[in-house]
């Protein structure tokens, strides 16, 4: 009663205040009359602060979210279904979505009327620009009596989330340097034509069986040599996404950065569609693993939510890159890079890994002078000439490129040799 009291509007603040003077003018002109409207004129208000402050404790909300998980640029459509869990009608309903403000203003919905035990369900679309995980809700409602004497507002304390994850394009049929590189003790082998004494073998490892040891092999060769089980060659691939504060140039999502990550989306997907065992690892910290019987949802919730880190280093991305080396074939996108930090990218061939750089030349998302421009065209050319030097293929991305046009230069043929040519060139002629 006292929250009801406190939602009294200025229609009802009225009515006390002309019951107040009506008692008044009742007591002192002795008009009996007069003071039954007086306490007409606050019953009424009263009774409506009752009224509401009763059903306010009778509703019952439930929000759903049609998809949870959208691209960046799509809708969801949200679904709020509201009960009446008393057995009086509520009076004109209105509802509030509280919404951050990258999904748009908040939508406010009004119901005239839900009868006893009855339910109604509204509904509105979200849409987001930019990628993220966004909280959607509370929900407020407004109740309001008949007369409009009184209004509560009751917040519902259950949210839900909504993940924008980066835009995913598909990408053309390319065959991969590396694409047989992965993990296994042995490949498809043939023993039917040399028989049992040429399986393949490999040296002993601390934990082996000995009831695996190939006694002729390690005749021959003079050390423990095993006979290597027989497993289904698994390729493996690992996408490196570089979250380096001054790597990047541009702001919002027309950034270089929002380009990396969508791109790491896409190719992340294709190379999982493909079969590769995946791993992601950002500059962040995120280190995700993706079979090929796994959803992407995991993959792309991390790619939702990743940040420049401003603090970020090179030598941070390639030491958690090294962590778990698994060889197989790495695809690093890549913002601008020095020579040295180039070179510091070749520690991760190791293991036998097949390395392929989107190197974004992130000058080209800035609006520059001739003369910053060739120079930041050299820096771009002689760090891509770095990573070809320590045995990276490279593709060079520039503002507005297209990922699906820029990827079947990551396959294999003479596109990768001309690269190389044609950075030579770059850099020679900027030296002379």
């Amino acid at each position: 009663m006292r929250e009801g009291l406190r939602g009294l509007t200025t229609r009802g603040r009225s009515f006390l205040a002309a019951a107040l003077a009506a008692g008044l003018s009742a007591a002192i002109l002795g008009e009996r009359d007069l003071l039954r409207v007086a306490v007409l004129l606050a019953v009424l208000p009263l009774l409506a602060a009752a009224y509401v402050g009763r059903s306010r404790y009778k509703l019952a909300c439930h929000r759903s979210l049609q998809p949870h998980r959208v691209p960046v640029g799509a809708s969801s459509r949200v679904v709020l279904r509201l009960q009446n869990m008393s057995r009086l009608p509520t009076g004109t309903l209105l509802l509030e979505d509280r919404l951050p403000y990258a999904l748009g203003s908040r939508p406010r919905v009004v119901l005239e009327r839900l009868g006893a035990q009855q339910a109604s369900s509204v509904a509105y679309t979200v849409r987001a620009d930019v990628r993220g995980r966004y909280e959607v809700g509370p929900l407020v409602v407004r109740l309001t009596d008949p007369f409009g004497l009184c209004e509560l507002s009751r917040a519902f304390p259950s949210t839900d989330h909504l993940t924008v994850i980066p835009q995913v394009t598909p990408l053309p049929s390319v065959r991969l340097p590396g694409e047989y590189a992965g993990s296994g003790d042995s490949r498809a082998r043939s023993v039917a034509v040399h028989g049992d004494d040429d399986a393949a073998t490999r040296e002993y490892r601390r934990g082996d069986d000995l009831r695996r040891v190939h006694w002729k092999s390690t005749a021959r060769t003079g050390e423990l040599m095993v006979r290597r089980e027989e497993q289904p060659w698994e390729s493996r691939a690992t996408v490196v996404l570089d979250t380096r504060g001054y790597g990047h140039r541009g702001d919002g999502p027309t950034a270089s950065f929002e380009w990396t990550v969508s791109a790491a989306a896409s190719v992340a997907v294709h190379l999982r569609q493909a079969g590769y065992k995946l791993r992601l690892v950002t500059g962040g910290g995120a280190d995700v693993d993706a079979g090929e019987s796994a959803g992407d949802g995991a993959l792309l919730d991390h790619l939702a939510e990743v940040r420049l880190d401003p603090r970020g280093e090179i030598t941070t991305l390639v030491q958690r890159v090294r962590q778990r080396a698994d060889g197989g074939l790495i695809i690093a996108l890549l913002g601008s890079l020095s020579t040295a930090e180039a070179e510091l990218l070749a520690g991760l061939r190791g293991n036998g890994a097949t390395c392929v750089a989107l190197l974004l030349n992130t000058a080209t998302w800035l609006n520059l002078p001739p003369r910053a421009r060739d120079e930041a065209d050299h820096a771009h050319s002689t760090a891509a000439l770095a990573l070809v030097r320590n045995g990276w293929r490279v593709i060079g991305v520039d503002h507005g490129t297209r990922l699906p046009a820029l990827w079947p230069q990551a396959g294999r043929g003479s596109q990768g040799f001309a690269l190389r040519a044609a950075l030579a060139e770059t850099v020679a002629g900027g030296v002379k």
